[in-house]
């Protein structure tokens, strides 16, 4: 440990914003850096406990507790505390193959499993770990390192999320030929156009995507295996094939009204909006605009928090989350522990940035839709509602509508961010891959091989919707599965 007392001296400072009035006026980077001498007093907050939960990523009741990667925060923590930053990104290194995304977009349950939240606030170890790579990539620790001998074995991996990205970056470094097949224009799946510009801009995606195109993976885009591109052939003409096509059918609302023009999917709207922002400025209009109206956004979690952000950047002239569940608490609940993560109330930047404009968090709880209903031209106008109470019987939680709480709310924009239901299924029966009974692709306990030899899955479309950092461990646990079968055994870790 660099400095025993430093939990005790310092305080957790997080890194800071830029102030949300300016930066919903535009695209870029919400988040700012921190000075480097700041930064070393975070990291010396670090305890390196003898039994440190943060790296642990196992599952507590069903709830994450610590980094899925296993990344090693103790190590490079003191590293960062005495200035070894090209040190402290190979260990960092060891373990993640993007800490650059997993530094703009985790939520971080590392922080919630460390062991300085017991008594104080957690090591802000997300800033730490975003200023290491961004530190390695300005100071030229990092190069295009393509593996020095191949194995003349070749590898489809379908899907260019972070999941299809980490196992491409793992199986090219084992040696094998990789080939990537990804349905839209860019490179990324969910990084690329799933989430918004100043939440992750895609100048670091691209910058990750050269790297490996560098180190000899090959992408091919607008390539929709088992659509424009034929599945058996693929089969054919690659040793193995790896499945990480994401969880991507869209939840639903089927409630009277739903057919009236203006109730969109939250995907379609944030995807329009990054590939016209990347395409044109905007300036093709090839997006579905907020500009003007008022927003329900109906669904919590992150993508109700970036069609929040969205439609605030669109000029919106009013924007309302409704969720179904209750207000989280603002302390830990007895049934959510430490190390738990931690389920209490906060603001993410799409709800800061409302509060800012309107002076309110935009959520509303426990609220469900009742009907939508549309003005004479088929355009969805308003939404009514009702409260919701939760009740517990036989040790079962359900939900039950309260009398005399119903609500007319006005609507012209109407943005479905209720989650997702499982893979997209065309190239699954054309591959006969077998599900699951919630029809994510099917694999034994602790394997990541389909009932097909040679096909292996990994991520959303494996384990269900998740966070990227679940993904791209995913990929990584494939990768070394099918290493092992072309090979007979696999060096990576």
């Amino acid at each position: 440990m660099g400095k025993p007392t430093g939990f005790v001296e310092y305080k957790s400072i997080v890194s800071s914003c830029r102030d949300p009035l300016a930066r919903v006026k535009d695209w870029q980077e919400i988040q700012e850096t921190f000075d480097e001498q700041l930064l070393k007093q975070q990291a010396s907050r670090c305890m390196e406990c003898g039994t440190p939960f943060c790296h642990t990523g196992s599952l507590i009741n069903g709830k994450v507790s610590g980094c899925p990667l296993h990344n090693l925060m103790p190590e490079w923590n003191d590293l960062v505390y005495r200035g070894l930053w090209q040190e402290a990104f190979q260990r960092l290194n060891l373990t993640n193959n993007f800490p650059e995304f997993t530094g703009h977009v985790c939520p971080a349950p590392c922080e919630g499993a460390c062991t300085a939240g017991l008594v104080s606030d957690p090591v802000t170890i997300k800033n730490i770990e975003l200023q290491i790579i961004e530190q390695a990539f300005a100071q030229g620790f990092i190069s295009p390192r393509p593996p020095q001998v191949r194995t003349g074995k070749k590898v489809a991996v379908i899907g260019s999320g972070p999941s299809g990205l980490a196992c491409a970056a793992q199986l090219n470094q084992a040696g094998h030929s990789v080939t990537v097949f990804e349905r839209s224009d860019r490179v990324g799946g969910i990084l690329m156009y799933g989430i918004p510009n100043m939440k992750l801009d895609k100048k670091i995606v691209q910058r990750r995507i050269d790297l490996l195109q560098q180190e000899g993976v090959n992408f091919l885009t607008s390539m929709e295996v088992g659509s424009n591109c034929d599945a058996l052939s693929i089969l054919r003409e690659f040793d193995a094939t790896v499945l990480c096509i994401g969880s991507t059918k869209p939840r639903d609302l089927n409630v009277e009204g739903r057919e009236y023009e203006g109730i969109h999917f939250a995907m379609d709207f944030l995807s329009h909006n990054t590939k016209s922002l990347l395409d044109s400025d905007h300036a093709d209009k090839s997006y579905i605009t907020a500009e003007g109206k008022d927003v329900i956004i109906i669904g919590g979690g992150d993508t109700g928090t970036d069609c929040v952000a969205t439609s605030l950047r669109h000029n919106c002239r009013s924007v309302t989350q409704f969720e179904i569940m209750p207000c989280p608490p603002t302390t830990r609940s007895v049934d959510n522990p430490w190390p738990q993560y931690p389920n209490v109330y906060k603001q993410d930047y799409g709800q800061q940035e409302c509060s800012a404009i309107f002076g309110c968090d935009p959520r509303q709880y426990q609220i469900a839709t009742k009907k939508f209903v549309g003005d004479k031209y088929g355009q969805v106008k308003e939404i009514h509602t009702v409260q919701l109470e939760w009740v517990k019987t036989d040790n079962r939680w359900n939900c039950q509508e309260i009398a005399g709480t119903e609500k007319v709310w006005p609507a012209q924009l109407v943005i479905l961010a209720m989650g997702f239901l499982g893979p997209e299924e065309n190239l699954l029966q054309q591959l006969n891959i077998q599900q699951d009974p919630r029809s994510n692709i099917s694999t034994s306990a602790n394997s990541y091989a389909t009932n097909i030899p040679g096909i292996f899955a990994a991520g959303d479309a494996r384990r269900g919707q998740s966070l990227v950092v679940w993904a791209i461990s995913e990929g990584r646990r494939a990768a070394k599965e099918c290493d092992t079968y072309l090979m007979g055994r696999s060096d990576l870790p």
